[in-house]
């Protein structure tokens, strides 16, 4: 058991014999965040590393199965769900929830304290690596020494326009308006477009940026948890985004290591899910190569009626084959239900599929009569289209959804369906021609170009391996760097 004013020679030690870490990571609960520390979790792991990796017991469950070879490196640790008042029963993540009910789960994170702080006395940990919800793990890990890092899975351009903690060393405020996060920021020392729309920010002003009584904004979390690690971990590549990645470390001087895109592996599925790529598979190879357009928003967004309307006929009108997965409910609490328009499934037979249960989107991505990809503009959908090269069309609902659209935009990678910026309205006509020119025209081909051209980037093992390998010797040579 560590003591609570053990001393740090431990380290230096571990550092100086290379020894083999044990890396705890706790990301926050939900499925979006869980995959790109899982996926970091299985690159350290693959080097002979010890991971603790700690949730909730469902969502543990609910995880991807790992290789056999990496199953002796990874201990997977369920602290149990504490019972938070409004939060549905059995809800453990963010996609067993409406949006406005994912604020109870928060809460219930914060509730977890106390257990980590007990698994964490209890441990061998030399590092634990933490998402923003979970603001508190740096001062529990300082009380037995293990040194924190933040570990975003946003990229960097969202946290250097996110910015400076407020008034820590520096004269910024903190911007109290939504209309003051529709434009480049003071600290940001370069032109760029790269700010929310008006409709973007509206819609997450209140919880994430003002927050609510019961609750603590997402903002301050964040600010929090880069004010209180001891290094930063970005999901980015420094060839990517490397003048964003300058401002992440500028503003908050401390190290910033960026941990590469992390792709998402492949997997085995169980028999029940096999069957249901069997038949994915067999309409997929019908159709004509290139031409399919795969529409999918994440585990989180859910659109509203009238958005819902909107796209079904602009994918009607579009004429495109496509594969669409639908969340129509978010949860068993969710009693919001949307409806397809009256006649939409039967008019489109044959040429379209809305598939409301799961999906294997690694594999429908991977499939030759794919050609576009219809999504919300989170960061794994998008590494995921790069990784099969597949041209992207954006439409952003949530988070940090609307900073990677314009960063994509800016960057050529993506085009964004045209709407309206006070409302986020878009019409089905805006979304047949924006599916159209991706797709098929001529004025759409640098889109479809850049995205092959950035696979390299993305998705090379070799460049993944050397992120890899340059944060665990920064982990090693930790003593040394810190002194």
């Amino acid at each position: 058991m560590k003591s609570m004013n053990q001393s740090s020679t431990y380290h230096t030690k571990m550092a100086e014999n290379g020894k083999k870490l044990h890396i705890a990571l706790f990301p926050w609960l939900a499925f979006g965040h869980m995959i790109p520390y899982l996926e970091l979790s299985k690159l350290i792991a693959q080097k002979g590393h010890k991971i603790s990796f700690i949730s909730t017991p469902r969502n543990i469950d609910r995880l991807p199965k790992l290789p056999s070879n990496l199953t002796p490196f990874f201990n997977f640790v369920k602290l149990p769900m504490p019972h938070v008042e409004k939060l549905p029963e059995n809800a453990e993540a963010t996609i067993d929830l409406p949006y406005e009910q994912v604020k109870y789960l928060k809460l219930a994170q914060d509730a977890l304290e106390e257990s980590m702080a007990k698994f964490l006395e209890d441990s061998d940990i030399d590092f634990i690596l933490f998402d923003f919800t979970s603001y508190w793990v740096p001062s529990i890990a300082s009380k037995f020494n293990i040194p924190s890092g933040y570990f975003s899975i946003f990229i960097a351009a969202f946290l250097g326009f996110t910015g400076p903690v407020p008034g820590l060393n520096n004269d910024y405020e903190i911007r109290m308006t939504p209309e003051e996060y529709t434009v480049t920021p003071k600290w940001v020392p370069f032109e760029t477009t790269v700010a929310f729309k008006f409709f973007e920010v509206s819609r997450i002003f209140e919880a994430s940026m003002k927050g609510e009584e019961e609750n603590i904004a997402d903002i301050i979390r964040y600010y929090k948890s880069v004010e209180n690690c001891d290094f930063l971990l970005v999901r980015s590549c420094s060839e990517f985004e490397p003048e964003w990645l300058k401002v992440v470390g500028d503003i908050h001087r401390k190290p910033v290591i960026p941990v590469g895109q992390l792709p998402t592996t492949p997997y085995e599925d169980d028999s029940t899910k096999i069957d249901a790529w069997r038949e994915i598979k067999l309409w997929l190879d019908k159709q004509e190569k290139g031409k399919v357009i795969y529409v999918a928003f994440g585990s989180e967004a859910k659109p509203s009626q009238n958005e819902l309307t909107e796209l079904s006929l602009g994918l009607e009108l579009s004429g495109l084959p496509f594969f669409w997965v639908l969340r129509t409910k978010r949860g068993e609490s969710d009693d919001e239900l949307i409806q397809l328009p009256e006649g939409f499934e039967e008019r489109t037979k044959g040429r379209g599929i809305v598939c409301t249960s799961w999906a294997p989107q690694l594999k429908i991505l991977s499939h030759d009569s794919v050609g576009g990809f219809l999504t919300h503009s989170g960061w794994s959908s998008v590494v995921e289209a790069i990784q099969f090269e597949k041209s992207l069309v954006l439409l952003t609902f949530l988070a940090d959804q609307g900073i990677n659209a314009r960063l994509l935009e800016e960057k050529e990678m993506a085009y964004s369906i045209p709407r309206n910026d006070q409302d986020g309205s878009f019409t089905r006509d805006s979304v047949a021609e924006s599916l159209n020119l991706v797709l098929v025209k001529k004025e759409g081909f640098i889109y479809r170009e850049k995205i092959k051209e950035m696979k390299d980037l993305f998705c090379d093992k070799e460049r993944q391996n050397n992120y890899v390998e340059n944060f665990l010797s920064f982990l090693q040579n930790y003593e040394k760097i810190k002194a």
